[in-house]
């Protein structure tokens, strides 16, 4: 079992930055593909970014891709998700999320309740 704690979301400017951070329960951390995903009102979940069990690899969605950074602290059981150059269509709640498998669709096992990032223009 892996519980999941979303913070640092907020409101920030048009071209601003904010740094997520999603705290991991438990001793297995470094087990788990770890993924953030983002949901607006109206909208279906969508997949920001994913990262591999020791970090080596990520991969993100289109939407963000050259703007977001995953990286992640398997000693402190702690992902990031560092957003630059913020636009108004990133207003949405977003997710971290963990699986063994990992991947780009929102089967993901464990899933944090989500922080609140508003971009305003």
């Amino acid at each position: 079992q892996v519980q999941l704690v979303e913070s640092g979301g907020g409101l920030v400017q048009a071209g601003g930055s904010l740094r997520l951070s999603c705290a991991a329960s438990g001793r297995t951390f470094s087990m788990y593909v770890m993924a953030w995903f983002r949901q607006a009102p109206g909208n279906e979940r969508e997949f920001v970014g994913a990262i591999s069990r020791g970090g080596s690899s990520t991969y993100y969605g289109d939407s963000v891709k050259g703007r977001f950074t995953i990286s992640r602290d398997n000693a402190k059981n702690t992902v990031y998700l560092q957003m630059d150059t913020l636009k108004p269509e990133d207003t949405a709640v977003y997710h971290c999320a963990a699986d063994v498998v990992g991947g780009r669709t929102a089967d993901y096992n464990y899933w944090g309740q989500g922080t609140q990032v508003t971009v305003s223009s």
